[in-house]
């Protein structure tokens, strides 16, 4: 169901008249104007993205040499590289609220500070307890940044055709994987920099990095960034919305003399805790389990086997550390990105929902030859092992990599869209909490036999896709603020499950 027909119209002097927050949504839906901001501004929430990743990333081959440096013990070790999940997990919990609450510019540039300060502290930290600490602001940071940036990629996007709201929320996908494969660059290039004298500067170097992209969005905020203006509209101020539509989408708006009175007549749809509540009910009950088990299901085996990937390779490759790196991220670019790329070209065609299927389905397959094969012993069987986990990682960046979030963002309204994706990243960060903990626990246990326990993940959320078939890509579902008079009503209505 989509809104009733767009009640804006056009002057003789093509100035378009707003009259309502649908009349914003539906100019948003038909897309920018040629050489307008817009695209900028989805590229700065990117940016956001590409930070969340490097920092969570950045330690990965440098937590030994923060062990030996401040003599931690193994409680100590998984002190400083647990901090930044906790973060992030209270992070996205509190920042989806406040996406919706006090509107996504405000709050996207809050985040950016916590960048700054968290990565300076981390490369200056004298002890595991400042950096503990520092690590869980950071993942503050990282939490709160992910529901605010998909409410930009699915507020500043049209609705249909090429880079619809689909294609820009998958970007987060490969604009993740670049964020690793840099982080492993850096590494690589201090590493090969650095004197034998200095080397014990190598994790402080990598962690202090992040502030420098941070910086650079800080600096161009106040030209390029606005607040959304389907948000703006929702809180009432049209005037606000026409003033982003003209600086942001090159769209020449004006508020109808009579809309300006009525709206501020009308209750803005401010975000209180109860917004959380609503995630459980009425139409969005089902997608919010639908977008849970995706989101759950993808980040439990993607870190159990990308985070385990340099374990992985070095007992099938049984080589260096250096190579092992440079075999993670040869898979990690080749492939996750890769795949990352396809599903943003082609999800518009295709749709969300088949995507997920298809990459769920090639991971299913992959894990149970990793399985079967067990620990390689011949040439073929390394080539076979390897070659698996290269088609896992393309299905992830194809399917549920790219596509948890489209279901997460893309499955609620504007009034809700910053409490869906926080909830969904409060869990898939618990996800990622266990995945990580547990599978070096299993590995030791089970061996390569782990593969059948991480199995799991992808047939559950081939379960869940096929029992709830909704489609997320090319929906307007933005109209479902302004379908009923109320936001109960709008709880109560249909839903819309179909697949492409």
């Amino acid at each position: 169901m989509s809104a009733s027909a767009p009640t804006s119209s056009f002057s003789t002097s093509g100035r378009s008249v707003i009259r309502s927050a649908a009349d914003v949504s539906q100019l948003v839906n038909a897309g920018a104007a040629i050489g307008s901001n817009a695209r900028i501004v989805v590229a700065i929430a990117l940016g956001g993205v590409f930070l969340d990743a490097y920092d969570l990333g950045a330690l990965a081959f440098g937590l030994k040499d923060v062990a030996r440096e401040f003599s931690l013990s193994p409680a100590g070790t998984g002190f400083v590289a647990s901090a930044i999940t906790f973060g992030a997990i209270v992070g996205a919990f509190l920042g989806g609220f406040l996406t919706d609450r006090i509107g996504r510019y405000r709050v996207f540039m809050a985040d950016m500070f916590f960048f700054v300060v968290a990565a300076i502290a981390c490369a200056l930290a004298p002890n595991a307890w400042v950096l503990g600490g520092a690590r869980f602001v950071m993942g503050l940071g990282v939490g709160i940044d992910l529901p605010v940036a998909m409410a930009f990629l699915a507020e500043f996007s049209r609705l249909k055709g090429r880079g619809n709201k689909a294609a820009r929320v998958a970007m987060w996908c490969p604009v993740w994987y670049a964020a690793i494969s840099v982080s492993y660059l850096l590494v690589l290039a201090f590493y090969a920099g650095l004197p034998a004298s200095h080397a014990h500067l190598l994790w402080r170097l990598t962690l202090g990095f992040g502030a420098v992209p941070a910086l650079v969005i800080i600096a161009i905020r106040s030209r390029y960034i606005s607040e959304s203006p389907v948000w703006a509209a929702n809180q009432g101020d049209l005037a606000l919305a026409a003033r982003i539509l003209k600086r942001s989408y090159g769209i020449d708006a004006q508020v109808a003399p009579e809309a300006a009175a009525s709206a501020a007549a009308r209750p803005a749809r401010v975000a209180s805790w109860k917004n959380y509540g609503a995630l459980l009910r009425g139409v969005y009950t089902r997608r919010t389990v639908l977008a849970t088990i995706i989101g759950v299901a993808s980040s439990f085996a993607y870190n159990a086997v990308a985070f385990g990937l340099p374990v992985i390779l070095s007992s099938f490759l049984a080589q260096s550390m250096l190579t092992t790196i440079l075999a993670s991220l040869v898979l990690n670019l080749g492939f996750a990105f890769v795949g990352g790329l396809i599903a943003v070209r082609i999800v518009p065609r295709f749709g969300a929902w088949k995507l997920t299927v298809w990459g769920y389905a090639i991971q299913f397959a992959a894990l149970v030859g990793l399985a079967i094969i067990g620990k390689p012993s011949t040439a073929p069987e390394v080539v076979s092992a390897v070659a698996l986990l290269a088609a896992f990682l393309f299905g992830q960046g194809v399917g549920p990599g790219s596509h948890s979030m489209t279901f997460a963002s893309l499955g609620y309204p504007t009034s809700l869209r910053g409490v869906g994706v926080g909830f969904n990243q409060t869990l898939m960060r618990a996800s990622s909490t266990v995945s990580l903990f547990l599978f070096p626990v299993l590995a030791a246990a089970l061996g390569t036999r782990v593969f059948w326990i991480i199995a799991v993940a992808p047939l559950a959320g081939l379960a869940a896709l096929l029992s709830i078939r909704w489609e997320p890509s090319g929906y307007d579902v933005d109209a479902e603020d302004f379908d009923a008079a109320t936001p109960t009503q709008a709880l109560t209505r249909p839903d819309v499950e179909t697949v492409q």
